[in-house]
């Protein structure tokens, strides 16, 4: 099987940026923890889509944090561009990843079925 070019690439940023994130970037809004989850690489490297998984239980500390790694996405760039051996360092585009929260919301809403079984039937 054939690893595209832009897939390594994607695995690369994903490991830089969080590092970069979790120990070069010093953003007092950035409290809660998080994960970088998925980066997609456009295939001329002009731009990628990253993105955040964010772990709180508060929607306001949550919100502070992405809107803390989103504002600090030049200062994390220009420190990936030193880390990278590439050309072309992407423009970083951060989006809030939500299927952790989706996920969640469809297991509590599959746990309030009860399901029938044969055995159920021949109790009646």
């Amino acid at each position: 099987m054939k690893v595209k070019r832009t897939d390594k690439i994607n695995s690369e940023i994903k490991k830089i940026v969080y590092d970069i994130i979790r120990t070069q970037i010093n953003v007092p809004t950035i409290t809660e923890m998080f994960s970088i989850t998925d980066v997609d690489c456009a295939p001329d490297l002009k731009s990628a889509k990253v993105y955040v998984s964010i772990y709180s239980t508060s929607e306001e500390k949550k919100m502070a944090t992405f809107n803390g790694i989103k504002g600090a996405s030049s200062e994390i760039r220009r420190v990936l561009s030193t880390k990278m051996h590439t050309r072309c360092v992407p423009e970083l585009r951060f989006y809030l990843d939500t299927a952790l929260e989706y996920g969640n919301k469809i297991d509590k809403i599959l746990s309030g079925f009860k399901y029938y079984t044969k055995e159920d039937d021949n109790d009646a």
